[in-house]
Protein backbone atom coordinates (compact mmCIF):
# COMPACT_ATOMS: atom_id res chain seq x y z
CA UNK A 1 0.00 0.00 0.00
CA UNK A 2 2.53 2.04 0.81
CA UNK A 3 4.68 2.14 -2.69
CA UNK A 4 1.51 3.00 -5.30
CA UNK A 5 1.27 6.12 -2.64
CA UNK A 6 4.84 6.99 -2.85
CA UNK A 7 4.68 6.42 -7.10
CA UNK A 8 1.67 8.33 -7.41
CA UNK A 9 2.88 11.12 -5.59
CA UNK A 10 5.70 11.56 -7.88
CA UNK A 11 3.52 10.77 -10.54
CA UNK A 12 1.11 13.58 -9.89
CA UNK A 13 3.87 16.23 -9.31
CA UNK A 14 5.22 15.32 -13.02
CA UNK A 15 2.25 15.31 -14.59
CA UNK A 16 1.69 18.88 -12.68
CA UNK A 17 4.38 20.71 -14.63
CA UNK A 18 3.41 19.95 -17.85
CA UNK A 19 -0.26 21.94 -17.12
CA UNK A 20 -1.00 25.34 -17.11
CA UNK A 21 -0.13 26.87 -13.64
CA UNK A 22 -2.75 27.88 -11.28
CA UNK A 23 -4.20 31.29 -11.19
CA UNK A 24 -6.67 32.78 -8.77
CA UNK A 25 -10.23 31.01 -8.53
CA UNK A 26 -11.48 34.53 -10.13
CA UNK A 27 -9.44 33.91 -12.67
CA UNK A 28 -6.22 36.19 -14.38
CA UNK A 29 -4.67 36.59 -10.86
CA UNK A 30 -1.42 35.36 -9.57
CA UNK A 31 -0.05 31.62 -9.83
CA UNK A 32 -0.10 30.19 -6.30
CA UNK A 33 3.43 28.05 -6.81
CA UNK A 34 3.13 25.23 -4.03
CA UNK A 35 6.68 23.64 -2.41
CA UNK A 36 7.26 20.04 -1.81
CA UNK A 37 6.45 20.14 1.43
CA UNK A 38 3.15 21.59 0.69
CA UNK A 39 2.16 18.87 -1.43
CA UNK A 40 4.01 16.61 0.79
CA UNK A 41 1.32 18.29 3.97
CA UNK A 42 -1.35 18.52 1.88
CA UNK A 43 -0.97 14.40 0.38
CA UNK A 44 -1.52 13.51 4.47
CA UNK A 45 2.64 12.90 4.21
CA UNK A 46 1.72 9.58 2.21
CA UNK A 47 5.28 9.54 1.09
CA UNK A 48 6.22 9.00 4.77
CA UNK A 49 3.99 6.68 6.11
CA UNK A 50 4.81 4.47 7.97
CA UNK A 51 8.88 5.49 8.15
CA UNK A 52 10.86 7.01 11.37
CA UNK A 53 11.94 10.10 9.92
CA UNK A 54 14.76 12.56 10.14
CA UNK A 55 15.08 15.29 8.16
CA UNK A 56 17.89 17.65 7.03
CA UNK A 57 16.86 21.32 7.35
CA UNK A 58 17.82 24.59 8.16
CA UNK A 59 15.84 27.94 9.30
CA UNK A 60 14.69 28.26 5.01
CA UNK A 61 12.40 24.66 5.84
CA UNK A 62 9.49 27.26 6.59
CA UNK A 63 5.93 27.22 5.84
CA UNK A 64 4.19 29.81 3.77
CA UNK A 65 3.19 31.50 7.08
CA UNK A 66 6.64 30.89 8.34
CA UNK A 67 6.33 28.25 10.61
CA UNK A 68 9.10 25.97 10.76
CA UNK A 69 8.35 22.16 8.94
CA UNK A 70 9.98 20.64 12.08
CA UNK A 71 7.75 22.30 14.26
CA UNK A 72 4.64 21.64 11.69
CA UNK A 73 5.66 17.79 11.75
CA UNK A 74 6.52 17.13 14.88
CA UNK A 75 3.16 18.31 16.45
CA UNK A 76 1.52 16.00 12.96
CA UNK A 77 0.31 12.36 14.49
CA UNK A 78 -0.05 11.80 10.31
CA UNK A 79 4.00 11.89 10.41
CA UNK A 80 6.62 9.96 12.59
CA UNK A 81 9.79 12.58 12.85
CA UNK A 82 11.93 11.19 15.05
CA UNK A 83 15.62 12.97 14.36
CA UNK A 84 16.68 16.06 12.35
CA UNK A 85 19.91 16.84 10.91
CA UNK A 86 21.77 20.43 10.87
CA UNK A 87 24.50 21.28 8.07
CA UNK A 88 26.68 24.49 8.19
CA UNK A 89 25.34 26.81 10.04
CA UNK A 90 23.05 24.45 12.23
CA UNK A 91 19.28 23.61 12.47
CA UNK A 92 18.31 26.50 13.67
CA UNK A 93 20.76 29.17 11.97
CA UNK A 94 22.99 30.09 14.92
CA UNK A 95 26.60 29.59 13.46
CA UNK A 96 28.43 31.78 11.25
CA UNK A 97 30.18 29.88 8.18
CA UNK A 98 32.52 27.28 8.25
CA UNK A 99 30.45 26.45 11.68
CA UNK A 100 27.83 24.22 13.13
CA UNK A 101 25.94 23.72 16.43
CA UNK A 102 27.06 20.40 17.36
CA UNK A 103 24.74 17.49 18.76
CA UNK A 104 21.82 18.92 21.12
CA UNK A 105 18.33 18.13 21.50
CA UNK A 106 16.10 20.61 19.93
CA UNK A 107 14.77 23.05 22.83
CA UNK A 108 11.02 23.63 20.92
CA UNK A 109 10.52 19.78 19.87
CA UNK A 110 12.25 17.62 22.00
CA UNK A 111 13.72 15.82 19.19
CA UNK A 112 17.63 14.87 18.83
CA UNK A 113 19.43 16.95 16.40
CA UNK A 114 22.49 15.58 14.76
CA UNK A 115 25.59 17.72 13.30
CA UNK A 116 26.27 16.23 10.02
CA UNK A 117 28.71 19.56 8.86
CA UNK A 118 31.76 18.22 7.72
CA UNK A 119 30.93 14.63 7.67
CA UNK A 120 30.43 12.35 4.18
CA UNK A 121 30.75 8.79 3.56
CA UNK A 122 30.84 5.98 6.01
CA UNK A 123 31.04 8.72 8.79
CA UNK A 124 27.56 10.25 8.24
CA UNK A 125 26.25 6.80 7.43
CA UNK A 126 26.76 5.86 11.11
CA UNK A 127 24.77 9.37 12.30
CA UNK A 128 21.90 7.72 10.00
CA UNK A 129 22.25 4.39 11.32
CA UNK A 130 22.38 5.96 15.07
CA UNK A 131 19.60 8.02 14.49
CA UNK A 132 17.29 5.31 13.90
CA UNK A 133 15.72 6.73 10.78
CA UNK A 134 14.25 4.43 8.08
CA UNK A 135 13.49 7.56 5.46
CA UNK A 136 15.87 10.98 5.25
CA UNK A 137 14.00 14.31 3.89
CA UNK A 138 15.94 17.15 2.64
CA UNK A 139 14.26 20.38 2.87
CA UNK A 140 16.73 23.21 2.29
CA UNK A 141 16.44 26.36 0.09
CA UNK A 142 19.47 26.64 -2.32
CA UNK A 143 20.76 29.26 -4.24
CA UNK A 144 21.35 28.34 -7.58
CA UNK A 145 25.40 28.36 -7.34
CA UNK A 146 27.94 25.40 -7.62
CA UNK A 147 29.39 26.39 -4.54
CA UNK A 148 26.34 27.10 -2.39
CA UNK A 149 27.35 24.03 -0.31
CA UNK A 150 24.19 22.92 0.73
CA UNK A 151 23.77 20.84 -2.70
CA UNK A 152 26.63 19.24 -1.58
CA UNK A 153 25.19 18.29 1.93
CA UNK A 154 22.38 17.07 -0.71
CA UNK A 155 24.85 14.82 -2.49
CA UNK A 156 26.89 13.90 1.08
CA UNK A 157 23.61 12.90 2.63
CA UNK A 158 22.59 10.81 -0.40
CA UNK A 159 25.37 8.74 -0.76
CA UNK A 160 25.44 8.23 3.42
CA UNK A 161 21.78 7.07 3.16
CA UNK A 162 23.22 4.56 0.49
CA UNK A 163 25.84 2.79 2.67
CA UNK A 164 23.16 2.94 5.86
CA UNK A 165 20.41 1.47 4.02
CA UNK A 166 18.04 4.74 4.00
CA UNK A 167 15.75 5.67 1.37
CA UNK A 168 15.69 9.74 0.92
CA UNK A 169 12.84 12.02 0.27
CA UNK A 170 13.65 15.64 -1.23
CA UNK A 171 11.49 17.89 -0.74
CA UNK A 172 11.56 20.80 -3.64
CA UNK A 173 12.07 24.84 -3.34
CA UNK A 174 12.46 27.35 -6.22
CA UNK A 175 15.61 28.30 -7.70
CA UNK A 176 15.28 32.03 -6.52
CA UNK A 177 17.64 33.09 -9.43
CA UNK A 178 15.58 30.90 -11.95
CA UNK A 179 16.03 27.79 -13.65
CA UNK A 180 15.99 30.00 -16.82
CA UNK A 181 19.70 28.23 -18.31
CA UNK A 182 23.46 26.71 -16.65
CA UNK A 183 26.41 29.04 -16.78
CA UNK A 184 29.74 29.00 -16.56
CA UNK A 185 32.66 26.75 -15.86
CA UNK A 186 32.01 23.00 -15.18
CA UNK A 187 33.72 21.49 -12.72
CA UNK A 188 36.94 19.33 -13.21
CA UNK A 189 36.90 16.59 -10.80
CA UNK A 190 40.70 17.28 -9.93
CA UNK A 191 39.87 20.23 -7.98
CA UNK A 192 36.65 18.38 -6.59
CA UNK A 193 36.33 19.89 -2.63
CA UNK A 194 32.70 20.82 -0.46
CA UNK A 195 32.23 24.09 -2.67
CA UNK A 196 32.00 21.32 -5.52
CA UNK A 197 31.83 18.16 -5.66
CA UNK A 198 31.02 16.81 -9.09
CA UNK A 199 31.14 18.26 -12.93
CA UNK A 200 28.30 20.74 -12.54
CA UNK A 201 28.38 24.18 -13.95
CA UNK A 202 28.95 27.39 -11.99
CA UNK A 203 25.30 28.58 -12.13
CA UNK A 204 23.28 25.13 -12.32
CA UNK A 205 19.92 26.37 -13.34
CA UNK A 206 18.41 23.40 -11.53
CA UNK A 207 16.00 22.97 -8.12
CA UNK A 208 17.61 20.79 -5.75
CA UNK A 209 14.96 18.20 -6.39
CA UNK A 210 16.29 17.82 -9.89
CA UNK A 211 20.27 17.92 -8.69
CA UNK A 212 18.89 15.28 -6.76
CA UNK A 213 18.11 13.31 -9.90
CA UNK A 214 21.27 14.08 -11.68
CA UNK A 215 23.47 13.43 -8.49
CA UNK A 216 21.25 9.74 -8.27
CA UNK A 217 22.33 9.12 -11.92
CA UNK A 218 25.31 10.56 -13.32
CA UNK A 219 27.58 10.58 -10.01
CA UNK A 220 26.69 8.35 -7.08
CA UNK A 221 28.17 5.08 -6.68
CA UNK A 222 25.06 3.14 -7.51
CA UNK A 223 21.69 4.75 -7.03
CA UNK A 224 20.12 5.65 -3.43
CA UNK A 225 16.18 5.07 -3.27
CA UNK A 226 14.73 8.73 -3.98
CA UNK A 227 11.66 9.87 -3.93
CA UNK A 228 11.33 13.70 -5.01
CA UNK A 229 8.37 15.88 -4.56
CA UNK A 230 8.13 18.34 -6.59
CA UNK A 231 6.12 21.65 -6.58
CA UNK A 232 3.55 23.23 -8.40
CA UNK A 233 2.68 26.03 -10.14
CA UNK A 234 6.31 27.36 -10.36
CA UNK A 235 8.59 28.46 -13.74
CA UNK A 236 12.11 28.32 -14.81
CA UNK A 237 11.63 32.02 -15.36
CA UNK A 238 10.41 32.97 -12.71
CA UNK A 239 12.58 34.74 -9.49
CA UNK A 240 12.01 34.64 -6.15
CA UNK A 241 9.23 37.25 -5.61
CA UNK A 242 7.14 35.13 -7.92
CA UNK A 243 7.13 32.46 -5.75
CA UNK A 244 4.89 34.43 -2.58
CA UNK A 245 7.61 33.06 -0.53
CA UNK A 246 9.15 35.18 2.47
CA UNK A 247 12.81 35.04 2.06
CA UNK A 248 14.72 33.80 5.53
CA UNK A 249 18.49 33.81 4.69
CA UNK A 250 19.71 30.37 3.93
CA UNK A 251 23.32 31.59 5.64
CA UNK A 252 24.37 34.65 7.41
CA UNK A 253 25.84 36.18 4.14
CA UNK A 254 22.40 35.85 2.33
CA UNK A 255 20.48 38.15 4.11
CA UNK A 256 18.72 38.84 0.72
CA UNK A 257 17.49 37.29 -2.55
CA UNK A 258 19.31 40.14 -4.05
CA UNK A 259 22.39 38.68 -2.55
CA UNK A 260 21.25 35.42 -4.60
CA UNK A 261 20.90 37.36 -7.80
CA UNK A 262 24.84 38.86 -7.85
CA UNK A 263 26.37 35.60 -6.19
CA UNK A 264 27.28 32.98 -8.67
CA UNK A 265 29.74 35.89 -10.21
CA UNK A 266 31.22 37.49 -7.19
CA UNK A 267 31.73 34.79 -4.81
CA UNK A 268 34.86 34.52 -6.63
CA UNK A 269 36.10 37.11 -4.93
CA UNK A 270 36.32 34.80 -2.06
CA UNK A 271 39.52 33.51 -4.13
CA UNK A 272 41.59 37.21 -4.13
CA UNK A 273 42.73 39.39 -1.90
CA UNK A 274 39.63 41.73 -2.24
CA UNK A 275 36.47 42.11 0.09
CA UNK A 276 33.44 40.22 -0.70
CA UNK A 277 31.28 42.22 1.24
CA UNK A 278 31.10 40.29 4.31
CA UNK A 279 31.22 42.26 7.35
CA UNK A 280 28.27 44.59 5.61
CA UNK A 281 24.73 44.79 5.18
CA UNK A 282 25.60 43.91 1.44
CA UNK A 283 27.22 40.71 1.35
CA UNK A 284 28.57 40.16 -2.27
CA UNK A 285 26.78 43.21 -4.09
CA UNK A 286 29.86 45.20 -2.12
CA UNK A 287 33.39 44.32 -3.54
CA UNK A 288 36.76 46.44 -2.52
CA UNK A 289 39.90 46.99 -0.78
CA UNK A 290 41.93 49.21 0.69
CA UNK A 291 43.64 51.44 -1.70
CA UNK A 292 40.72 51.03 -4.60
CA UNK A 293 38.99 54.37 -6.11
CA UNK A 294 36.69 55.35 -8.55
CA UNK A 295 38.83 54.43 -11.84
CA UNK A 296 37.72 50.32 -11.00
CA UNK A 297 33.98 51.36 -11.21
CA UNK A 298 34.32 53.07 -14.79
CA UNK A 299 36.44 50.04 -15.92
CA UNK A 300 33.25 48.25 -15.01
CA UNK A 301 30.63 50.31 -16.36
CA UNK A 302 32.96 50.79 -19.92
CA UNK A 303 32.47 46.40 -20.31
CA UNK A 304 28.51 47.54 -20.70
CA UNK A 305 27.71 44.57 -18.98
CA UNK A 306 24.03 43.35 -19.43
CA UNK A 307 21.60 44.36 -16.50
CA UNK A 308 23.79 46.12 -14.05
CA UNK A 309 25.60 49.08 -13.24
CA UNK A 310 28.42 49.68 -10.77
CA UNK A 311 28.24 52.96 -8.62
CA UNK A 312 31.81 53.57 -7.07
CA UNK A 313 31.62 53.12 -3.10
CA UNK A 314 33.25 52.68 0.56
CA UNK A 315 32.42 50.77 2.65
CA UNK A 316 34.28 49.70 6.54
CA UNK A 317 33.44 45.66 7.08
CA UNK A 318 32.34 44.85 10.56
CA UNK A 319 34.47 41.52 10.39
CA UNK A 320 36.07 39.06 8.03
CA UNK A 321 38.68 40.50 5.21
CA UNK A 322 39.35 44.87 6.18
CA UNK A 323 37.70 44.85 9.18
CA UNK A 324 36.83 48.04 10.44
CA UNK A 325 39.00 49.81 7.61
CA UNK A 326 37.37 51.87 5.69
CA UNK A 327 38.09 50.41 1.23
CA UNK A 328 36.88 51.55 -1.52
CA UNK A 329 35.26 49.52 -4.59
CA UNK A 330 32.32 48.98 -6.28
CA UNK A 331 28.62 48.30 -5.75
CA UNK A 332 26.43 46.55 -7.78
CA UNK A 333 22.94 47.63 -9.25
CA UNK A 334 21.00 45.16 -11.06
CA UNK A 335 18.55 46.48 -13.13
CA UNK A 336 17.40 43.93 -15.53
CA UNK A 337 17.83 40.42 -13.81
CA UNK A 338 16.48 38.90 -16.46
CA UNK A 339 19.35 40.47 -18.44
CA UNK A 340 21.92 39.86 -15.91
CA UNK A 341 24.42 37.16 -16.38
CA UNK A 342 26.63 36.78 -12.78
CA UNK A 343 29.34 34.56 -13.69
CA UNK A 344 29.85 36.92 -16.92
CA UNK A 345 29.60 39.69 -14.77
CA UNK A 346 32.37 38.02 -11.69
CA UNK A 347 34.58 37.62 -14.35
CA UNK A 348 34.57 41.01 -15.85
CA UNK A 349 35.19 42.61 -12.67
CA UNK A 350 37.89 40.12 -12.00
CA UNK A 351 39.62 41.74 -14.92
CA UNK A 352 38.97 44.99 -14.30
CA UNK A 353 40.21 45.24 -10.62
CA UNK A 354 43.53 43.58 -11.56
CA UNK A 355 43.58 46.25 -14.62
CA UNK A 356 42.81 48.99 -12.42
CA UNK A 357 44.41 47.88 -8.64
CA UNK A 358 47.81 47.13 -8.58
CA UNK A 359 47.49 45.30 -5.30
CA UNK A 360 45.40 42.60 -6.53
CA UNK A 361 46.32 39.80 -5.96
CA UNK A 362 44.90 35.95 -5.56
CA UNK A 363 44.22 33.98 -2.51
CA UNK A 364 47.77 32.22 -1.83
CA UNK A 365 46.07 28.77 -2.15
CA UNK A 366 44.62 29.25 -5.00
CA UNK A 367 40.85 28.80 -3.64
CA UNK A 368 40.07 30.52 -7.15
CA UNK A 369 40.56 27.72 -8.87
CA UNK A 370 38.51 25.32 -6.32
CA UNK A 371 35.64 27.84 -6.77
CA UNK A 372 35.38 27.98 -10.47
CA UNK A 373 36.88 24.64 -10.84
CA UNK A 374 40.39 24.43 -12.58
CA UNK A 375 42.81 26.70 -13.48
CA UNK A 376 41.31 27.90 -16.30
CA UNK A 377 39.51 31.17 -15.34
CA UNK A 378 43.54 32.08 -13.15
CA UNK A 379 45.47 31.45 -15.81
CA UNK A 380 43.40 33.12 -18.51
CA UNK A 381 43.03 36.19 -16.18
CA UNK A 382 46.77 36.50 -15.58
CA UNK A 383 47.65 36.22 -19.36
CA UNK A 384 45.30 39.44 -19.77
CA UNK A 385 42.82 37.43 -21.78
CA UNK A 386 39.00 39.85 -21.88
CA UNK A 387 36.34 38.78 -20.53
CA UNK A 388 34.99 37.51 -23.67
CA UNK A 389 37.92 35.21 -24.08
CA UNK A 390 37.61 33.95 -20.49
CA UNK A 391 34.22 33.22 -21.15
CA UNK A 392 34.75 31.25 -24.71
CA UNK A 393 37.09 29.22 -22.95
CA UNK A 394 34.64 26.75 -20.79
CA UNK A 395 32.10 26.94 -23.85
CA UNK A 396 32.45 23.40 -25.13
CA UNK A 397 32.61 21.65 -21.62
CA UNK A 398 29.80 23.94 -21.03
CA UNK A 399 27.96 22.84 -23.70
CA UNK A 400 28.72 19.21 -22.61
CA UNK A 401 26.85 19.57 -18.89
CA UNK A 402 24.28 21.50 -20.83
CA UNK A 403 23.13 18.33 -22.67
CA UNK A 404 23.29 15.70 -19.00
CA UNK A 405 21.30 18.40 -17.37
CA UNK A 406 18.71 18.67 -19.92
CA UNK A 407 17.58 14.62 -18.95
CA UNK A 408 16.82 15.97 -15.16
CA UNK A 409 14.80 19.44 -15.84
CA UNK A 410 11.37 18.74 -14.50
CA UNK A 411 9.40 22.39 -14.85
CA UNK A 412 8.98 24.27 -18.11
Amino acid sequence: MKLPRRTLLATTAAVAVTATPATAASGGGPRRIRTGFERLAKDGYAALDGDRVGIVTNPTGITRDVRHIVDVMHADDRVNLTAVFGPEHGFRGTAQAGGSEGRYDDPATGLPVYDTYGKSGQPLADIFTASGVDTVVFDIQDVGARFYTYIWTLYDCMEAARLAGKRVVVLDRPNPVTGRSAEGPVLHKEFATFVGRQPISQAHGMTVAELALLFNEEFLTSPVPLDTVLMTGWRRSDFHDASGMPWVPPSPNMPTPDTAVVYAGTCLFEGTNLSEGRGTTRPFELLGAEGIDRRWAAAANELRLPGVHFREAYFAPTFSKFQGKTVGGVQLHVHDRAAFDPVRTGIGLLITAKRTWSGFAWRPDNWIDKLTGSTLVRTMIDAGASTDDVVAGWQQELAAFRKVRRRYLRYR
